[in-house]
Formats: C-alpha cells, structure tokens, sequence
C-alpha cells in the first residue's frame, strides 16, 4: 500500500517542484469540508462553490506564508471562515438588487451599450483616483480592489486597525467630494 503523504509533507515535496500536483492533492482532500463551511455560513449552494473555488485560489496564492504553526487544515479553514466572513459583511454594506427586479421596476434596460452606460462613471473615478494623493489610492486599492481587509491592510502598511479605518474613511470621502464636483 502506497504511503499517504500528510498536508505538510505534500507541501514541502511538490510546492515548488510540481505546484499544480500539489494544488491538485490538497483540493481532493479539503474540497468538500471548504465548501460545507462556506454553504452552513451562507446558506446558499452556488454562492458555497463559488466561495469555494475563490477560497482555494486564495490558499494556492499564499501557501508559501504556511509556516506549520498550526496544522494545514486548520490554516485553511481559518481561510475559508474569514473570507466567508468577509464576502458576507461586504454583501451587507453594498446594497444588491436583482436583476429581474430592476427589470420589474424598469431600472434595467437590456441593451447592447448597457456596458458602456458605466464608462463615464467609470473615468470619473478613475480621475478622482488619479487626483488624489498615491498614499489614499493606494489604501482604497488594498480595500476594494485586492479586497484585504483592515487587518491585512494594517499589517501591509504597518498601521493599527483604527488607523486604517480613518485612512479609507478619509480617501473615500476625498474621492467622493472630487466626483460630486465634477457631476
């Protein structure tokens, strides 16, 4: 009987010489127990997988930051429960309609330049972004674009978690101000 290689041992021996091989073994085992822990957090199936695979990709991208403090499993549920966790505060502060309710209340209009209807909206930010300081571009960056949240960002930017807080506070307003003016 071939020898099963434990989380760790898997790791060490393919991550760098064969990482699709080691992507592929590490899926096999967790896939399953990741996406249970993201479908009893968000209580949606499609969500659970799409969570999922974003969850694996995000391990896959920081599994050389695996330092062996805990177990791998461990780490990567730890993963899966704060981004769940994330993506569900996120779902609450940006407010979502339906599509087949904006189409219901005539706020959607399928058209082949709905795409385009966002392109202004969409170089006014990117002026208000170029206007202000490379420092509050970067923060916002950080938040809405790598989505980090404000732990990770102050451990990037060695800053604590109020500081942060104030930070994008601050540049959201400056860039919101900036588009006001310009509308």
């Amino acid at each position: 009987m071939k020898h099963l290689l434990s989380d760790e041992e898997v790791i060490q021996q393919y991550f760098t010489l064969r990482p699709n091989y080691c992507f592929e073994i590490l899926y096999n085992r967790y896939m399953q127990k990741v996406y249970r822990r993201c479908l009893s957090m968000t209580k949606d199936a499609d969500l659970a997988h799409d969570f999922t695979h974003d969850i694996f990709i995000r391990m896959f991208a920081r599994l050389d930051r695996f330092q062996g403090r805990s177990t791998f499993s461990t780490w990567l549920y730890a993963i899966a429960y704060n981004y769940c966790l994330d993506q569900l505060r996120l779902a609450k502060r940006i407010p979502t309609t339906r599509m087949d309710e904006m189409t219901e209340y005539g706020m959607f209009h399928h058209t082949d330049d709905s795409a385009e209807s966002l392109e202004p909206s969409l170089q006014q930010l990117g002026r208000a972004m170029k206007s202000i300081s490379d420092q509050d571009a970067a923060i916002l960056r950080l938040k809405y674009q790598d989505g980090l949240d404000v732990r990770q960002i102050g451990n990037r930017l060695n800053l604590n978690d109020s500081a942060v807080k104030m930070r994008l506070k601050r540049s959201r307003d400056r860039v919101k101000r900036i588009c006001e003016i310009a509308y």
